[in-house]
């Protein structure tokens, strides 16, 4: 290969020729960044403790402590505490362990291993399939009956984003989506919405989302199905709000399609002349689907405490992240040799699904650094401390709702709804005993937040991803979002005033 060597008459690279693009940093670089801040503030916050009882902070009792460690064992504990977060030693200068007293493994590798197998359930179920098609088919079958068929759709998807987080597994609908909505006579903004909105409402109100409530619980040192009851009632208002909103907007667009907010592109007859007639799912399909839908319905049965609900027709199994993850490595391979993926296939699927969700489980080792370090240098009480005289003499109602304003900033700098659990619970879940309310609140509060930022966080590369595939601009979006939004954010501070009222 030959260069031409420059010379004076070469023109010199315009100046947009050679300007980078900014994009927001992943939540690994926010993390770190994190994680070097509060390393670097550890040496200006004076050190502390509060006295427990049970594992929890005692109001009233904090005190200033002295630190027998020096620069070069700090240096040496930020290095390892990503580590120490892993195996769930939360101060290495105690011993202490993660919150909750669950011990090592139960702590933190616990979680850590659960997400990876949920990941792993999830992929072998997708390759198999049989959501796909149970999807299409249900649209197939609906089509004639074009309201129930966004309130299904909607709320399938809600299902999906309530039980285990649906997130990236819908890019792949945008495809079956887009053409049937506008087959029906809507528009492109209809076939997002039913997706987007449906996953990310479902998502605001987790019930037992191991991504966010599993998390969120375990970090408060709760139990997933502590306050599963306000939850469940969230996410069928939550729901039944969002398809309302939609079926509006769907309606108007049908009747007069100038009132679209997307402009129509020039594919979209095309796609209407399309036929949109499916396979119904096979025998196998079917019966994945079954076990698929069965694994999730045991799992909330296992968590749920029906001791404490007064139900004692049931018994409280009380599994914990151990017997979750294996419940879910179990149904991966039952639902592959069912698929007829056979003992290879379903291995790689398992492997596959694993890797694709290790970034998940990184980011919560990552969090829980933070926490490492925070509690090895004493600062984790006294900012507690500090918390507890911002909110303190508040009615429990103004609290909860305080603590969802709180967690919203944090959302946007940290979109993964683990990684935000990780580090804002230890913090602000204690809080809740000095407010004399339930820390399931401040999980429901939390997971509330990050599930409203991510509707339309332009961080999320699920928002990003589903608007470049139906071909919906961004800000178009955002007009669209804008009075759901309102309803959204005005409902969840209802619901979380109500839940500290009653609670």
């Amino acid at each position: 290969m030959t260069t031409t060597p420059a010379t004076s008459a070469t023109p010199a690279p315009a100046p947009q020729a050679r300007r980078r693009k900014l994009r927001f940093p992943s939540a690994f670089t926010v993390l770190v960044a994190v994680t070097l801040v509060v390393w670097a503030l550890t040496f200006v916050i004076p050190a502390g403790r509060y006295d427990t009882k049970d594992g929890s902070p005692i109001p009233g009792t904090y005190h200033s402590v002295e630190l027998a460690t020096g620069f070069w064992s700090r240096l040496k504990d930020l290095f390892l505490a990503p580590v120490n977060g892993l195996y769930g030693v939360t101060d290495t200068q105690s011993g202490l362990t993660a919150p909750g007293g669950s011990g090592d493994f139960f702590g933190a590798a616990g979680v850590f291993l659960f997400v990876l197998a949920v990941g792993a359930f999830i992929t072998v179920t997708l390759r198999t399939g049989a959501l796909t098609s149970g999807v299409a088919h249900l649209a197939e079958r609906l089509k004639g009956h074009r309201t129930l068929l966004l309130v299904v759709l909607l709320a399938l998807f809600s299902l999906g984003g309530t039980t285990y987080g649906m997130a990236e597994e819908t890019l792949g609908f945008y495809a079956l989506m887009i053409p049937l909505m506008l087959k029906l006579g809507y528009d492109r903004m209809t076939g997002a919405s039913v997706i987007m909105v449906g996953a990310g409402v479902g998502t605001l109100a987790s019930t037992v989302n191991p991504f966010a409530t599993g998390v969120a619980s375990d970090s408060a040192g709760i139990g997933t199905g502590d306050g599963i009851v306000l939850r469940l009632l969230m996410w069928a208002v939550l729901t039944a709000l969002a398809a309302a909103y939609l079926v509006r907007y769907a309606n108007r667009v049908h009747k007069d399609p100038s009132r679209s907010l997307v402009a129509p592109m020039p594919e979209d007859d095309e796609l209407r002349s399309q036929g949109s007639s499916t396979t119904p799912p096979t025998l196998r399909q079917r019966i994945v689907l079954t076990v698929f839908a069965a694994t999730f319905l045991f799992m909330i049965f296992a968590v749920i405490p029906w001791a404490d609900l007064n139900v004692t027709f049931l018994p409280t199994l009380g599994w914990y992240f151990p017997e979750l993850a294996a419940l879910f490595i179990v149904a991966a391979i039952v639902v592959g040799l069912i698929a007829g993926l056979g003992e290879k296939g379903t291995a790689d699927a398992i492997v596959a699904g694993a890797g694709d969700f290790i970034g998940a489980a990184l980011i919560i080792m990552l969090a829980r650094g933070v926490t490492v370090i925070m509690n090895n240098a004493s600062v984790t009480d006294t900012i507690l401390d500090s918390l507890n005289n911002a909110v303190s003499g508040r009615s429990s109602g103004i609290f909860t709702v305080l603590m969802f304003l709180v967690n919203i900033p944090l959302a946007f700098l940290v979109p993964s709804s683990s990684g935000h659990a990780a580090l804002a619970m230890p913090i602000l879940a204690p809080l809740a005993d000095f407010a004399g309310v339930s820390r399931a609140l401040v999980v429901t509060a939390y997971q509330s937040a990050s599930g409203w930022v991510n509707l339309i966080t332009p961080t999320s590369a699920v928002v990003m991803g589903g608007l470049a595939l139906a071909k919906v601009r961004y800000d178009r979006y955002l007009r669209f979002m804008a009075p759901l939004m309102g309803i959204l954010l005005a409902a969840v501070a209802v619901f979380l005033a109500l839940g500290a009222t009653l609670g």
